[in-house]
């Protein structure tokens, strides 16, 4: 749907007495079909789809295996399976007959057929010139009171209608109806010398061929009502929301969660309108439409290029047109050419929904339009940009919603960057869904490749990742916008970090272009409330160019990585999934060195101070150092599986080494009901190129897990999930609960084992040749500390330290650059280009880039293994 503000659209008034007599409902319909005149276009059909019951259990699963066949025609009718029957709430007595909504005039012998709003102060009106040599239409009367209206109005538009009840407004339609069709003269002639009950009826072949004869030959004034872009907040949705309001509960639950239930279609799993905090009415939350014959939906494309689906609950047939979305130019060339004057005075003509041009005239332009005939319990869907309009054969009921699937993406930036040069205000913010559904694909590939867990949500996710996928290639096109952007204002400004919450409570836009600036914005501190977007960043003056900013939600290097991430990189992903964890957590300090060395990726080196304080949602403050001995909880490890040990820096500290496969057991509150112990499963996995991950489990619910770069942290979390419950049982009066447990009090290497002497032993048995360095050098600093002094301590550090970190290998080393080409030709002589690639983009991240550091690392580590 269009977001297109009229007067009064929803708001109900309590009589009619709003609208003069000459309006619609006080006056006879006195024009006349006029079968001869018919301009029935001649265009082919749009595809039907019939999707079998099982395909339409997967509502966006359906629609892009359409896709590739549907595409091409920018608009499709979706046919559901014979048992697809919701009940329509619309139609309970209490809504049908005393439930009001609001209508709009729709003047359509007009449409197309106008003069500019500046011509009207001309004595005689004038028609604009006809597309063909019919006979033109009859003046509109001098005193006509919609005409009179419309001398005041600025720009043609719909006016506010009459309030009507659905009851009302059947009987309103059937009478327009039968009136304009002559229906009953139609049927006393059909029926002369037989006897027949039913009332002849105009087809659908009649009634397009006049509403096309009244848009480009009008000969008589044809005004009607429409109930368009009504909430359904206010009159209600055609589908049911809650099974227990409605009789067969059990029967009707099915269509209350189905995903063609419009109410739900927005924010299904995979929809990246599913991550739209607001809800935006019309595109999150679905609009009805109630028409009459000749009711009008003019030529438009959906805001922000958004796929839509329309449902006609029941009623007479809705007429739908579609163009392709890649011929969406050429239409508005041709709307321009043969509708000039009206371009002329209002340029943006075709954001307002008020004007037709005629199928057969786009056709003879070269543009390729498809008709669809959507009847009762049908849906249609248009496509990205697709320009679509129609009408309404009789009395019936719609409601449409929008819809972006991830094959949107690209479409929606082509979208807020043509508002851009059209100066046109957006109403959600693309690069806030692009972002959440970048960091949403990341989590399933990690929960995939690491935590080894599949389901059908990130499955779907993973299957839009790769190099060529659909969400890596509207990351790298938003990525790439972005450097040539920042790189145009190299020293023209300071760049800072954007406040996490810079756009949270106020949308933040450009003052020139409207270009949302949730990504990036640039201002000067003289100007706070002022902020352009980055190609709008030369109107940011100001006295001392010392105060010129521009704000960064994330730097170039996180968005590469995060592109690096979404092609599969284990590293990237790591590090992005940290990185988001820790922002929904809302944690400043992490007390694990590995996390610490993630977070140099993003720009700030978060590693903890020697005594951190953490406050536990300000009930009290404890430091990790000042905890109490006695509250420590009595662990006792059953081992289960030891493991092997790993070669490699992050597989061990100065405390512990950690075994792949290491399993252990122990009990502990259980975090689900504080009020009973349970057992825990701590383990050791393989986390990919940086090392281990640590997870527990409680036991009896598995699905409950914590996965960690530490083992702290793993614990860690579970005190904080215990805490929260134990605060809620608190709260609803539960006696007999543990105490609240202070962080600090629970150390995750004792929870694990790893400080279990036994344990330990074992260990250190699986590493007789000392593999894990920095482990077996802090046990011999220690072993000797008791004999030794402060100095010759450092100096034994300092030598171990040396000695792994390369051996021989001193700061005095030099290469001369014809040594240096004669080694890496060789090393690189034996890498394939993809290896030879990886390389190349580490090396030009530069030695404060935390790739970097473990390509040093790995060298290191070679160099130490072939030194043996």
């Amino acid at each position: 749907m269009k977001l297109k503000d009229y007067p009064s659209r929803n708001t109900q008034k309590n009589d009619e007495s709003h609208e003069s007599p000459g309006s619609p409902r006080h006056r006879k319909v006195l024009a006349r079909w006029d079968p001869n005149g018919a301009c029935r276009p001649d265009i082919d059909d749009a595809p039907i789809f019939y999707p079998t019951e099982e395909e339409f259990q997967d509502t966006l699963g359906y629609i892009a295996s359409i896709r590739p066949r549907a595409e091409a025609y920018g608009i499709c009718k979706i046919v559901p399976p014979p048992s697809w029957k919701p009940p329509c709430p619309l139609k309970e007595k209490e809504v049908w007959e005393r439930s009001k909504f609001s209508t709009r005039i729709q003047h359509v012998d007009l449409l197309q057929n106008r003069e500019p709003m500046r011509k009207k102060s001309q004595r005689k009106r004038k028609r604009r010139r006809q597309f063909n040599t019919r006979p033109r239409r009859r003046a509109r009367s001098e005193s006509s009171e919609a005409n009179a209206a419309g001398e005041n109005e600025e720009k043609f538009g719909f006016k506010s209608g009459s309030d009507f009840t659905l009851d009302e407004f059947e009987r309103y339609a059937e009478e327009f109806k039968e009136s304009y069709f002559r229906v009953k003269e139609r049927t006393q002639e059909s029926s002369a010398g037989i006897e027949q009950d039913s009332k002849w009826r105009p087809t659908v072949n009649d009634i397009e061929g006049e509403y096309w004869r009244i848009i480009e030959q009008p000969t008589d004034e044809v005004e009607v009502y429409y109930g368009a872009d009504l909430e359904t907040g206010t009159l209600g949705s055609g589908f049911p929301k809650d099974s227990t309001l409605m009789a067969d509960e059990a029967k009707i639950c099915k269509y209350v969660t189905s995903g063609w239930n419009l109410n739900n279609l927005p924010r299904l799993p995979v929809s990246v309108l599913g991550f739209e905090e607001c809800n935006i009415s019309g595109v999150v939350v679905p609009w009805l439409y109630i028409g009459m014959c000749f009711s009008s939906f003019c030529w438009h494309v959906e805001d922000h290029h958004l796929y839509s689906l329309n449902y006609h609950h029941w009623g007479d047939p809705k007429m739908w047109y579609g163009v392709p979305g890649n011929h969406a130019s050429s239409l508005e060339q041709a709307m321009k050419k043969h509708l000039s004057d009206l371009f002329e005075e209002q340029p943006d003509l075709l954001n307002e929904l008020v004007t037709q041009l005629s199928p057969s005239v786009l056709k003879s332009e070269g543009v390729p339009v498809y008709r669809v005939v959507q009847n009762s319990g049908e849906f249609v869907l248009t496509f990205p940009r697709a320009y679509h309009a129609g009408f309404n054969c009789g009395f019936n009921c719609a409601e449409a919603v929008n819809v972006a699937p991830v094959d949107w993406l690209q479409h929606g930036q082509n979208a807020v960057e043509l508002y851009s040069t059209q100066l046109h205000k957006t109403s959600i913010s693309h690069d806030k869904l692009l972002l959440a559904a970048a960091k949403e694909a990341v989590q399933a590939l990690w929960e995939i490749s690491v935590l080894k867990k599949e389901n059908p949500d990130n499955l779907r996710w993973k299957s839009f990742c790769g190099e060529d996928g659909m969400l890596t290639r509207a990351i790298k096109t938003r990525v790439d916008l972005e450097v040539k952007r920042i790189e145009r204002l190299q020293g023209a400004a300071r760049i800072q970090k954007m406040e996490k919450d810079f756009d949270e409570n106020t949308e933040r836009e450009c003052i020139s272009c409207f270009y949302d600036l949730h990504l990036s914005a640039a201002c000067c501190n003289c100007s706070p409330d002022r902020y352009t977007c980055l190609k709008h960043a030369n109107l940011v003056t100001c006295c001392d160019p010392e105060n010129r900013l521009v704000l960064l939600r994330h730097t170039i290097d996180e968005l590469k990585t995060l592109v690096e991430a979404l092609e599969g990189s284990m590293f990237p992903q790591r590090a992005w999934v940290s990185n988001d964890h820790r922002g929904r957590l809302g944690q400043k300090n992490l007390s694990d060195s590995i996390l610490a060395a993630h977070n140099k990726l993003f720009g700030a080196d978060l590693s903890p101070p020697m005594k951190s304080e953490y406050v536990e949602d300000s009930t009290y403050k404890v430091s990790s150092a000042d905890s109490d001995p006695e509250q420590r909880t009595n662990v006792c490890v059953e081992l289960i599986t030891l493991g092997s040990v790993v070669n490699g820096k992050l597989w061990s500290n100065k405390a512990a080494i950690f075994p792949l496969g290491y399993k252990s057991r122990v009990m502990f509150y259980n975090i689900c009901n504080p009020l009973v112990k349970s057992r825990y499963t701590s383990e050791v996995m393989a986390g990919g190129l940086l090392g281990p991950l640590f997870k527990v489990t409680l036991e009896e619910l598995p699905q409950v897990s914590f996965v960690h770069m530490s083992a702290e942290e793993c614990w860690s979390s579970v005190c904080k999930r215990l805490n929260q419950e134990i605060q809620t049982q608190l709260s609803l009066g539960k006696e007999g609960l543990p105490p609240m447990q202070p962080p600090g009090s629970i150390n995750g290497l004792e929870m694990f084992g790893f400080n279990t002497p036994s344990v330990m032993q074992a260990i250190e048995a699986l590493d007789p040749h000392h593999k894990s360095a920095e482990y077996w050098g802090n046990k011999a600093l220690s072993n000797k500390s008791l004999s030794r002094t402060g100095d010759s301590l450092a100096a034994e550090k300092n030598s171990l330290e040396t000695r792994s970190a390369g051996g021989e290998i001193t700061d005095s080393f030099e290469a001369t650059t014809e040594e240096t080409r004669s080694v890496f030709g060789r090393l690189l002589r034996k890498a394939n280009r993809e290896e030879m690639e990886m390389l190349h983009r580490i090396l030009c991240r530069g030695s404060t880039s935390s790739l970097w550091r473990v390509a040093i690392e790995t060298l290191t580590e070679e160099i130490q293994r072939n030194s043996k």
